[in-house]
């Protein structure tokens, strides 16, 4: 079995939260759904500044070849990341 991470969505929603459309994936990455949802609440707090009635927070899986592909290329000195 692969290994799989978890990262916080926020969400923002209507008045009925029924429709929620997802404004911000915040970068920090955990092992386990556990402890991403221990965070959930304090990710919460400090991004509430989106323009929607109400904001959630869900932890979702990324997949760790994702992460570690973003970690390498924005590790990469500009100069090298020609396209």
């Amino acid at each position: 079995m692969d290994a799989v991470y978890y990262v916080i969505a926020i969400l923002g929603c209507d008045d009925g939260s029924s429709q929620c459309t997802p404004v911000a994936t915040v970068p920090t990455h955990y092992a386990s759904q556990e402890a991403c949802a221990a965070d959930t609440q304090q990710v919460l707090l400090a991004h509430s500044n989106f323009d929607f009635p109400s904001l959630v927070a869900e932890c979702r899986v990324t997949d760790p070849r994702m992460v570690a592909e973003q970690n390498r290329t924005e590790k990469m000195p500009a100069a090298s990341m020609r396209g």
